[in-house]
């Protein structure tokens, strides 16, 4: 961290401020030597190795100008984190930086940032909140079909002596080609598929049904257009099938012999531990429902502001998030717009009642943060971090000092802070029955939005005590 660094503040209307950064003349210089020495290991100069010419003479070759343009460009998100976290802002949406002349040599750079940020809450009532809450059970139904996902994974395969249907396993041998020619990935033997899996190219599966095993068969198909394999997409190939076996999945009867595969010793035994293990995420789930409509409450009693192109850029950002995480599981963003049928910008405006009540909730517990004097110590930070350093066989110690030699134990504290804030107002607040809330007044979540156009979620229903 650039600690020469000085930030004035400047709060402007609509959550947002500018920062007034200065970087003194020695930090710039060191950033311009640094980027010098960087763009010197591909510059030839007679007399010296490549990669040795010193930042002087780079400076003076490729002219100061440069060297500090890429220098500056290279390092301002750098100093603009930093001064973040002198100022402990928390920013939303992306900055609009305005640099202004680059100085001359001996002299600091200055530049500003503009930026919006958390918008203030001013507290309502927010202990002692009747806020409704749904009593957990579990339906036999629910069993069954606990039960019934346990048959499925003791199910056996089995040969059998007959056509190929829906529903069957195949052994297989095949080779792909396109217009003639194998292509990389395209050949298998002994491969086991399911048949109405849905896992393998549209009309492979289809081709096969009715296959009989010693059977073999072409099969015509296209790739889809938002295949992996660039070269493939949207392209024809042929397929040569040999079905070695043809196998029937067979699951194993309810009774006390999948109790006793299960590890119990009679079927009532296995309902029961099924029973109990869904009344247990039942009552989690409950709990962090309750928690939620609480935190809501508290936020329907508090008065916060929130701009319109503040709630835009918080939209920005989940749209943002949401991208980065399909990208993790290998769907880009066209492929996901394609699936859902709809523009960028419908997506973003169906995000923006969810943003503003994001804004809304980090406010309010920002706030009761403040006003509650919460801090979580050094003990509190480190049994946070027990079970990462479970996880990883190392000790919490450690782990603390990790984060606060990366600069990131004020985050840790952070988010300790903001979910003690949470528990605070749930742990005062006072459940009521669901049927009961739903009598008074409602108030915004998503989930609620969700349930008033019909789709299945659970109910956050809250009401002030009165």
């Amino acid at each position: 961290m650039a600690e020469t660094l000085t930030t004035t503040v400047t709060e402007l209307p609509e959550s947002r401020v500018r920062l007034q950064i200065q970087v003194p003349a020695s930090e710039l210089e060191s950033r311009v030597a640094h980027k010098a020495r960087e763009l010197g290991r591909s510059l030839k100069l007679p007399g010296f190795r490549r990669g040795k010419v010193p930042a002087p003479l780079v400076i003076q070759r490729i002219g100061r100008e440069y060297v500090l343009e890429e220098a500056v460009r290279e390092t301002l998100g750098s100093w603009y984190a930093d001064a973040l976290e002198s100022t402990r802002i928390v920013p939303v949406g992306d900055p609009d930086v305005d640099l202004g002349e680059l100085p001359p040599q001996g002299s600091a750079l200055e530049f500003s940032i503009e930026i919006g940020v958390l918008p203030k809450a001013v507290l309502g009532e927010y202990k002692g909140l009747e806020v409704g809450r749904a009593e957990p059970s579990v339906k036999e139904e629910e069993v069954d079909r606990e039960v019934e996902g346990l048959r499925e994974r003791l199910a056996k395969l089995t040969t059998v002596e007959r056509a190929a249907a829906v529903g069957d396993f195949l052994v297989v041998d095949y080779l792909g080609s396109s217009e003639g020619v194998p292509f990389e990935g395209g050949e298998a033997r002994d491969r086991l598929i399911e048949l109405g899996g849905g896992r393998l190219i549209p009309g492979f599966e289809q081709g096969l049904v009715g296959a009989v095993a010693g059977e073999r068969r072409t099969l015509e198909v296209t790739f889809p257009e938002d295949y992996p394999s660039e070269p493939l997409a949207g392209s024809p190939a042929s397929f040569e099938v040999s079905v070695k076996e043809v196998k029937e999945k067979v699951l194993p009867e309810i009774d006390e012999d999948l109790a006793i595969d299960s590890g119990f010793d009679t079927l009532q035994e296995l309902r029961e531990d099924l029973r109990g293990r869904l009344r247990a995420a039942h009552e989690e789930r409950v709990q962090s429902e309750f928690r939620d409509a609480a935190l809501d409450a508290a936020v329907a009693n508090a008065q916060v502001e929130t701009p319109e192109a503040l709630v835009k850029a918080r939209a920005q950002e989940m749209w943002e998030r949401l991208l980065h995480s399909l990208s993790h599981r290998g769907i880009s963003r066209e492929t996901y717009l394609s699936i859902a049928g709809r523009g960028e910008g419908e997506i973003l405006a169906e995000m923006v009642p969810e943003a503003e009540q994001a804004l809304r909730r980090e406010a309010v517990i920002t706030a009761v943060v403040e006003a509650e004097g919460i801090a979580p110590d050094e003990e509190a930070l480190l049994e946070a971090l027990r079970p990462t350093a479970e996880r990883e066989h190392s000790e919490p110690e450690g782990l603390l000092q990790r984060l606060r030699d990366n600069g990131r134990l004020e985050e840790l504290r952070e988010d300790l802070a903001a979910r003690e804030a949470i528990e605070l107002i749930a742990a005062q607040a006072k459940p009521i029955p669901l049927e009961q809330a739903q009598a008074r007044e409602k108030i915004w979540t998503p989930e609620k939005e969700r349930q008033d156009a019909g789709e299945d979620a659970p109910a956050r229903l809250w009401t002030p005590e009165r």
